[in-house]
């Protein structure tokens, strides 16, 4: 399928995914909602404990809140989309934030090249506005410069550093259920391009992101471990799909979170199954592209 030749037009909106961090929340709505693009934005809330949806209605209440019954993970962002109507939808998670003019900037790329589907902007880390490692490995991406494309093509981002045309991301499904969350940029960037849309890097588009303090989250490696085999299983081809099977169940004999997302992964292998479709022969070419050894180190993914 190709994209459809348009532009949008009725601005940008902004979707904050968040569950009980309302104080971190605070600070990114303050900053959202003072950019001089003045964007439509949403908190989806997934069914927070804490005073989250108080705070938000009593100190932002221009701000649309989207309570969750339950928490969907990145399920949640295309809630948000759904209640959006802005053609053009940037992503942040609750500590992170878009720097003044890239919202506008990116809207108007959207609007420029019409077949762009993500944009993956420039991320800078924490008070001393660190670049992350990804703006460096994006920059460089294999994958080469499409000429009707704003930057160099990719499949991978980070999702609280991305903008989406709402129509693209609606039409792929937007983040897959299954993996809940972690992990979960991979398997959208497929869609993406599997269905004529760029996927690209634009470093002039600037995305703050403030993490808390350095601490590895109970099951994160478990998550992105499970995550990473089952987009494999959707997606790529068997033979690629077993033997990363087979080098997970090796590392598992010695490793316990790898030991846990195997398990986890068997136990939704069924409904990965269910729902498998292997990408185009050229696009699988572009993955294993990216998957060769840069000529100085690892892999050059995403």
């Amino acid at each position: 399928m190709t994209a459809p030749e348009h532009g949008p037009e009725g601005g940008i909106g902004v979707v904050i995914a968040t569950r009980d961090r309302a104080d971190r929340l605070a600070t990114t709505l303050d900053l959202l909602t003072a950019l001089p693009e003045d964007p439509e934005i949403v908190v989806v809330d997934n069914a927070s404990t804490d005073d989250t949806p108080t705070m938000v209605r009593t100190r932002f209440p221009r701000v649309r809140l989207l309570r969750l019954p339950h928490n969907k993970g990145a399920l949640a962002r295309t809630d948000g989309v759904l209640h959006l109507r802005t053609p053009v939808v940037a992503f942040c998670d609750d500590d992170s934030w878009w720097a003044p003019g890239s919202l506008a900037r990116a809207a108007r790329l959207m609007s420029e090249h019409p077949r762009l589907g993500l944009l993956a902007a420039h991320t800078l880390v924490g008070p001393g506005r660190r670049p992350d490692p990804l703006n460096e490995v994006l920059a460089a991406s294999p994958l080469g410069r499409e000429p009707d494309l704003p930057g160099p093509s990719v499949l991978g981002f980070l999702a609280c550093a991305a903008v989406v045309r709402r129509e693209a991301y609606l039409q792929t499904g937007g983040f897959h259920p299954l993996l809940f969350f972690a992990g979960e940029e991979s398997l959208l960037a497929y869609d993406l391009a599997a269905r004529g849309w760029g996927v690209v890097h634009c470093p002039d588009v600037v995305a703050h992101h403030h993490p808390a303090a350095a601490r590895p989250r109970p099951g994160r490696r478990t998550r992105e471990a499970r995550n990473e085999l089952l987009t494999v299983w959707l997606r790529r081809p068997l033979p690629v799909a077993l033997r990363r099977t087979l080098a997970l169940a090796a590392t598992a004999r010695h490793d316990p979170d790898a030991r846990a997302a195997l398990a986890e992964t068997l136990a939704r292998l069924p409904a990965a199954l269910a729902h498998r479709r292997t990408l185009p022969p050229e696009l699988e070419a572009d993955l294993r592209l990216l998957e060769r050894p840069a000529p100085d180190g690892p892999p050059r993914r995403p």
